[in-house]
């Protein structure tokens, strides 16, 4: 089981973090919403959980809730900027569709939640 970031986002995590004052991670889940199904979640991790996993890649953390573990599994973090807009955007093997909006995913049969 991994997740893996780009330099690209890791290095925008890291200014986050610094930019925050404290952290240890960002905490990627997701939740039931939108159009298709699910959504993507972000917040920072100031204490690992028992529950949590962690990952490492360009010297910046990643953690994951165990429960949502097999819906991220394999993902890739990138960090990409058009334009005016930036944010973070997932390769994602679980995922069978995204909406049209492109804000929500519907999971591949076999990793259902």
């Amino acid at each position: 089981m991994a997740i893996t970031l780009t330099t690209d986002a890791a290095k925008q995590i890291q200014q986050q973090i610094k930019k925050r004052g404290k952290g240890l991670a960002l905490r990627v889940g997701i939740k039931k919403t939108g159009c298709s199904g699910f959504s993507y979640t972000f917040d920072y991790a100031d204490e690992i959980q028992s529950s949590d996993h962690l990952f490492a890649s360009h010297d910046t953390n990643v953690v994951v809730d165990a429960s949502n573990l097999p819906f991220l599994d394999g993902s890739q973090i990138d960090f990409i900027k058009e334009g005016l807009n930036s944010a973070f955007k997932f390769k994602n093997p679980n995922i069978d569709h995204t909406c049209g909006c492109g804000e929500s995913f519907n999971l591949k049969t076999t990793t259902k939640a």
